[in-house]
């Protein structure tokens, strides 16, 4: 679906002389490109329409920024927004870049791995040299930009932040006299005594293709640990692995962790009620407690994720999120970042309208406000959430490839068939470099 808007937009005269890192080949066509340790050379900056492609769900931002900005002609387009990894962006920028035409300006990706394959691409302009101020880019939360930085330059903004947390019902937890854990042995002892005290209810799940997101990438397995641009360092057996397979394992069997996904049917009628606590992303709040699952409001409260005990550098997962790249074949270079600035760092779309938690820190205090003044939640969410958005542990990047769809492939059908997770973790390993070296990643294997 395609909205067109009339007005018109000033056009940008000079061409910009901006240095940028690539890791990968120029793309062909006369646009701008950015070659392999070279000089970003812009497009011929011509102005016209500015076309940004969006999701259905980003379609929001892109239409209020119109009206909000008569005076720039804009060209929307909604598409899948890459989501689940349908490559559809890729395959489309291949076909422009063989044709030398066609690119947006500006794109909106719920994948955060985009850079992967957009840089060598030549698709995507570098932010850091010159299109964005340093000062701009400084509000991220901490290593929020991590998946768009190769080699120093920054090549998208991330959109939203899915860091994890520990989501439980506040008001079961004083009704049966539990504290919340803080450690990974708490967590696991408690889930333990549930298991005897409340048969039936639910410290967590691990049904879902993001489990090793929300368990293994808290804890610090590295498993998925990006080293280059197409380099990777895979081990699954580590003392951080194991421990927290062990885990997982103790609380399957004594059925106080699901195995089914949190988004099925069966859960969300025999389980969802059921919950006592739950690791999960931040987005869990909206999308599953106040949504599907219908909790009432005043239960759920939000803590910060478990660590493992003596460990003085805590840690969360990341299930999620999403980036804003321009294209370094834009001739309207000053319109798209204009653009991409407000999209990613304004109140009026991140801090009062965006779904998730913006990864932009100055929208994200706005953003828990209203949360907080919505008086869903059994406690003021603001602390937890602001300080898991700066604890992504480093140690698990953004590769091409899906570790989603590795533990799909690999671990759950083993968990169903009634293995333990410990005992899948030379296949998780094996499938991991398999699925990187398809890739053409280079793989150090421990």
């Amino acid at each position: 679906m395609t909205v067109k808007f009339r007005a018109a937009l000033v056009a940008v005269g000079a061409v910009l002389a901006l240095g940028a890192a690539a890791c990968g080949g120029s793309s062909s066509g006369k646009a701008g490109t950015a070659g392999s340790g070279g000089t970003f050379k812009p497009a011929a900056q011509t102005g016209g329409t500015l076309t940004v492609w969006v999701d259905s769900t980003r379609l929001a931002a892109a239409q209020l920024y119109q009206k909000e900005h008569p005076e720039v002609k804009m060209d929307i387009v909604t598409y899948d927004g890459d989501a689940n990894g349908s490559n559809y962006l890729q395959t489309k920028v291949s076909l422009f870049n063989r044709t030398g035409s066609g690119w947006p300006d500006v794109v909106f990706s719920a994948e955060n791995n985009e850079a992967a394959w957009a840089v060598p691409a030549g698709f995507t302009a570098p932010l850091n040299k010159g299109l964005i101020p340093q000062a701009t880019l400084d509000g991220w939360a901490t290593n929020a930009n991590a998946p768009c930085t190769v080699d120093g330059t920054v090549y998208c903004l991330r959109n939203d932040l899915s860091q994890t947390v520990l989501w439980y019902n506040d008001k079961l937890m004083k009704q049966w006299g539990y504290q919340v854990p803080t450690t990974w042995e708490q967590y696991q002892a408690l889930g333990q005594k549930v298991a005897t005290e409340h048969p039936g209810y639910l410290v967590g799940a691990a049904g879902d293709t993001f489990t090793p997101e929300v368990y293994m990438w808290a804890g610090k397995c590295g498993a998925n640990q990006i080293t280059g641009a197409k380099a990777v360092t895979v081990d699954t057996t580590s003392a951080n692995c194991t421990k927290m397979a062990g885990l997982l394992d103790t609380l399957i069997q004594n059925k106080t962790m699901s195995t089914s996904s949190v988004f099925s049917s069966d859960f969300d009628k025999n389980e969802a009620d059921k919950i006592l606590m739950m690791p999960g992303p931040s987005w869990y709040g909206g999308a599953l407690f106040q949504g599907t699952f219908k909790t009432p409001a005043g239960q759920i409260g939000v803590a910060p994720m478990p660590q493992w005990a003596g460990d003085s550098s805590p840690s969360v997962g990341n299930v999620g999120g999403g980036t804003w790249l321009v294209s370094a074949h834009s001739k309207n270079l000053k319109a798209a970042t204009d653009f991409l600035t407000w999209a990613t760092t304004s109140d009026d779309y991140q801090g009062k309208l965006a779904p998730g938690y913006p990864a932009y820190a100055t929208a994200a205090k706005t953003w828990l406000a209203a949360q907080s003044a919505s008086g869903y939640y059994a406690d003021d969410i603001t602390a937890p959430l602001t300080t898991a958005a700066d604890q992504v542990w480093t140690g698990w990047g953004y590769g091409q490839f899906s570790q989603e769809a590795i533990w799909a492939a690999t671990v759950t059908p083993g968990v169903n068939a009634g293995k333990t997770i410990t005992s899948l973790l030379p296949a998780w390993h094996d499938s991991i470099v398999n699925y990187a070296k398809t890739d053409g990643y280079q793989v150090a294997s421990k």
